[in-house]
Parts: C-alpha cells; structure tokens; sequence
C-alpha cells in the first residue's frame, strides 16, 4: 500500500500514464458485486445555494436578493447571463452549462434545502460533522466514508487532497493523490520578503536563486494545467476531477473517491467570485465525465458543503453563514432530471431565525441512499457503523437508477426539520 501511496503522489498531472501499471490489485467487480463507483466532492467555505440553484419562482427571492438575483430570461443586475431553467421554481447559474446538459439527460440532481445536523455557523465545526458521519461536530475521529470503505469487503479509496481529510481517515487503508504545488510564485510577495532575505549573509544567496528560478518560470504553465482540458489560468478543481475520473475508470482502480476543493466562502463580491467557481465546478463535471467515460454509467458523484448563506444579501455584495444550502449528485446512475428535497419558502416567517433558508433534508440521509442503493450497503450497517446512532434517520429513496423502489420518491420524502439538532 505504501507503494501504491507514493506512486499517486509523484503521479503529477500525469494521471492517464499510470493505464499500464496496476495500482489497486485484487479490486474488480468479481470481488465487490456490480462494477460501480461513488465519489464525494467536498466544497469547502459554504456553497451559496440560492445563487447556485437560483428560486426565481419563489415570491421572496428576487426582492432578498436585488441586483444578485438571477432570473431565466433576464440577465441579473451583478450574475451576468440569464439562469438556466429547470421548472416553474428553479434554475441553474449560467456558469453550470455542462450540468444543465447533464439535467437534460437525466444525470444530473439538485436537492435544495439541505444542511448537517448541525445548524451552526463555524466553518471547522460544520465541516467536521459533514465528515465525522455523526449528529454532532467532534462525534467521531473516523470519517464516515472511510467507515463505508471498511464495510465493503475488496473495497478500495482515494482521497485527490494534500492531506488526508478527515472524511476518509479511518481503519481502512486509503490511498491518496495530490497534485504538485503551483510552481509560480505572486511577485508582490517576493518583493516584500526581500527585506527580510535580501540582507541574511545565510539566506540571500537562496533567496537569489529563487528569484531567479521565478523568473526562469514565469512563462511556463504549471504541470496540472497543461493538457488538463481546463484551459490556462484555470482552477485546479477541473484537474483534480480529471485525475480522479482517471484512477476511478480503471477496471482494478479505486471504487471510492473523495476530491475537495477550496474557495466558497463568499462574504463580498459573490457574484463575481462564483461566476467563476461555479464554472470551475462545471468544468470538474466535464473533466470527471471524460475522464471516467467507461464507468459513468455506473457512477454517483455526491457535490456537498457544509452550509448555505444568509437569504438576503450582505452589504458588501455577498453572503454570510447561512443553515440550508444546495447538494448535487451526477452521474450515468443517478435518477436526475429534477429538483430534489423539499423547499421551504423564503417569506419571513418561513426563514429559520429570520435569515437563512430552513433546513428540511438532512445530509446523512442522501448519503446513506446513496451507499444503500449504490453500493449496496446494509441498512443496519449505514445506521450504526457508517453513521453512528443513525436508526431513526431512513436513507433517502429514489435517488438512483436500476434498483427497486417504492412509489414515493425522495422529493415526496417528509420533512427533517423536527428531527434536525439545532445548534446556534
């Protein structure tokens, strides 16, 4: 495994050259049933939902959101293009063009209205409990999709991150990848550590060697952009999914992936900023669906954060620290082609503490879906090693292709909002 460790980290951009080694032997769908994968993308600042996943038929959303809200038909005031239309209450930003392609196809699945258990507001604590599995932030050391890793006999992972998140450190053996650091260097930085290095009789001379290495570099394009397929200046997110899709759609590849990506904490500006992240998010779905050709259609990518935004804008054009947020779940497997979860309206009495959109779904219950109708978990299995003390919570029904289910789907699922663990 160490081995198998150190490989995916010298890989570099380079994923596809690794088709004729084998990295995960012993791994194929003789030994684990059906030849799926499932695959988590963490976006970590808190993903502003209602610019994502735009409510433009709901009554409330243009008047919260002024010259932010985005509208099918009519460019926003600050989101440029017209939303892309779902149905009579939803759209898409105009920055998620491959998703509505995905959606039109029937891969592609907002759920609105979702949230952890817990409702507060702290980055750390939020994420933690998105990746600890329990009701709580700090209610396990583990990750619960490392606990699902376990739980599946011949089961292999993969976590894109540079270092182990939380979400997949566990008591199985997972292997991880991480591209290499940007080898470009901000030049205002450079100038202001010159004081300090420039006059050391120990450090000048390195401090030099780099400014002239800097400069060696400044025209050379960093190894995950090139051929990446996300053009240059371009986030690392689509190379990062590009390289996952590439591990995943081996035949003895890894079935369990996580990548994460950095950058949606979104207190100024908002517009701008996710224009711009929405479309790398967007570009990671095209890169992970080319990448992956081969297994997309038995694939489930989970695109989760650990919290929305407030409903009205802020004062500085963004958002702040809100409960109910936005999940998407792609994928050849995923029963997509309409809006999921159960809205909760933006009036003032339907706002939780008067901000923030309420919460009905918890996350735990789309994620135990997924691993019940996907992967083929035991639900005794999900409610007590996979997400601890989890009985009372049912997995979500419905959310993907090729398996039994009842009549009610998951938009028809009953409300969390009672159950949910409130904490401010």
């Amino acid at each position: 495994m160490s081995s198998r460790r150190d490989f995916l980290r010298g890989v570099g951009a380079s994923a596809a050259s690794a088709a004729t080694l084998t990295l995960w032997p012993g791994t194929s769908s003789a030994t684990t049933g059906a030849d799926t994968r499932l695959v988590v993308l963490m976006l970590r600042g808190g993903l502003d939902g209602l610019h994502a996943v735009p409510p433009w038929g709901d009554p409330a959303y243009v008047r919260l959101r002024g010259p932010m809200a985005l509208t099918p038909g009519t460019p926003a005031t600050e989101g440029g293009s017209p939303a892309l239309k779902l149905d009579g209450t939803f759209a898409l930003h105009p920055s998620l063009a491959f998703a509505e392609q995905l959606y039109t196809a029937g891969e592609f699945l907002p759920l609105v209205a979702t949230a952890p258990p817990y409702w507060g507001r702290s980055h750390f604590d939020a994420q933690d409990c998105v990746e600890n599995g329990t009701a709580v932030p700090h209610g396990a050391r583990t990750g619960w999709l490392n606990r699902a890793v376990a739980a599946l006999p011949g089961m292999d992972g993969v976590a894109i991150a540079t270092v182990m998140p939380l979400m997949m450190r566990g008591p199985a053996t997972v292997a991880s990848w991480s591209p290499p650091l940007p080898t470009q260097i901000d030049p205002i930085l450079l100038q202001r550590l010159e004081p300090l290095y420039g006059d050391d009789p120990r450090l000048a001379g390195a401090f030099a060697q780099a400014i002239t290495s800097q400069s060696q570099n400044a025209a050379m394009p960093t190894a995950m952009s090139s051929g990446s397929g996300a053009g240059a200046g371009a986030g690392r997110l689509p190379a990062l999914m590009q390289a996952a899709g590439t591990f995943m759609a081996r035949n003895d590849g890894p079935r369990i992936g996580f990548v994460e990506d950095y950058g949606w904490d979104t207190h100024a500006n908002e517009a701008a900023i996710l224009s711009r992240k929405l479309q790398e998010l967007d570009e990671g779905f095209a890169a992970f669906h080319a990448a992956a050709a081969t297994v997309w259609p038995r694939t489930v990518l989970i695109v989760v954060t650990e919290f929305g935004r407030t409903a009205a804008i802020n004062g500085t054009r963004g958002t702040d620290h809100g409960t109910g947020a936005a999940m998407f779940l792609a994928g050849g497997a995923v029963r997509g082609g309409r809006v999921g979860g159960q809205w909760p309206g933006m009036a003032t009495g339907e706002l939780y503490q008067q901000r923030d959109i309420h919460a009905t779904t918890d996350i735990r219950a789309v994620f135990k879906g997924a691993l019940a109708a996907h992967l083929g978990l035991d639900e005794g299995v999900l409610a007590t090693r996979v997400f601890p003390d989890s009985g009372a919570l049912a997995p979500a029904q419905g959310l993907v292709r090729g398996r039994a289910m009842s009549r009610q789907t998951y938009d028809q699922s009953p409300s969390v909002r009672a159950n949910a663990s409130v904490s401010d």
